[in-house]
């Protein structure tokens, strides 16, 4: 297991509010799949309380980064014994979850987790659950009013894009390479979170007298990462560095990049999955890094809610309440530190 200090909460300011990095120890109970990321918990606060039932819903695990948050999450609850967990089945239908959510409210659950498949839609339910005295925990995706919500928990999008950025443009001036070429492969463009991304990433380039050069956005699939990047390396015959957002699309990012027999630039991922760190700590092909926006924070999402279930604060803080918004902090995954996040890395 990890050190006790990789199971404690660190906290720093952010522009958006407290910033928190969750991270503990593991369980290797499988050797074909990654660990559950969990809290350890130390103090006070860890020893067993009131008994808490925490409802918890969220979309279909269609992919890896999400059923990690739901996989993380039940792991979580059961290192709680005075934790009860009510799980909704994942959805992609919006007005199925909302149905789903208004149950676990007619249950008279303790606390609330609901990482919505469209923070919009969910929103309402997200105010009802409030206004029946129910703390809602909104994970990730975010409603539309704080109204709908006791602490939000999620990632943050622009320093993902920052931190990829500074790492690219270190790498590069390391290597005294001038006028590079840097290409992006992006999610969904009309999502706020990949415009967030990108910004993030133009900014820091900017920041080093970079900018992004060919850029692609595909669908947070392995199939539309391999096909757009294929089209990217087709318009670029030249790379020294490529930032694609999302692990999961990753795999047919590096399908493609091992068709084309391309290998002349660095590589650095997003979110933070085993595959990729993987390939890192291996050190045997172009992928040097990824930037975390860990599936960990449904972990955290589950010892908050035990923590509000309970009317207890977080013991490292001077504050007696759980703060109203917690950002995750997105760490740059090297093979000089890959060990130490091993246990957040989730399979694509």
């Amino acid at each position: 297991m990890p050190s006790l200090d990789r199971r404690r909460f660190l906290w720093g300011t952010t522009a958006v509010g407290t910033a928190a990095l969750l991270a503990g120890c593991t369980s290797n109970e499988s050797a074909n799949s990654a660990p559950n990321a969990v809290a350890g918990g130390s103090g006070q606060n860890s020893q067993p309380g009131k008994q808490v039932t925490i409802g918890f819903s969220a979309p279909a695990a269609d992919h890896g980064w999400m059923a990690a948050m739901t996989k993380n999450a039940k792991a979580q609850a059961d290192e709680f014994s005075d934790v009860t967990f009510k799980a909704t089945e994942g959805t992609n239908d919006v007005n199925q979850q909302i149905a789903q959510v208004e149950t676990l409210i007619n249950d008279k659950v303790d606390v609330l987790v609901v990482l919505p498949f469209d923070g919009k839609a969910l929103t309402e339910v997200g105010r009802q659950a409030m206004d029946a005295g129910i703390p809602v925990i909104n994970l990730d995706r975010v409603f539309d009013t704080p109204l709908a919500y006791r602490l939000w928990i999620g990632g943050d999008n622009y320093r993902m894009g920052v931190n990829a950025g500074e790492y690219i443009a270190a790498q590069l001036k390391a290597k005294n390479v001038s006028n590079p070429v840097i290409g992006e492969v992006a999610g969904i463009d009309s999502l706020p979170l990949t415009q967030e991304r990108s910004q993030g990433f133009k900014d820091a380039l900017a920041k080093a007298g970079f900018s992004v050069g060919p850029r692609v956005a595909a669908a947070f699939t392995s199939e539309s990462g391999e096909q757009q990047t294929a089209n990217l390396l087709q318009s670029a015959p030249r790379l020294d560095a490529l930032w694609n957002h999302d692990d999961d699309q990753g795999i047919g990012v590096m399908a493609a990049i091992d068709s084309a027999g391309r290998k002349e630039f660095v590589m650095v991922g997003g979110a933070g999955s085993r595959n990729m760190m993987d390939l890192i700590k291996a050190d045997s092909g172009v992928v040097k890094a990824t930037v975390l926006y860990s599936p960990s924070m449904a972990s955290s999402a589950i010892a908050l809610a035990r923590l509000l279930g309970q009317a207890k604060g977080i013991g490292d803080m001077a504050e007696h309440d759980i703060p109203a918004s917690i950002t995750t902090y997105s760490a740059v995954v090297t093979k000089e530190n890959v060990d130490q996040y091993l246990d957040v890395g989730f399979d694509s």
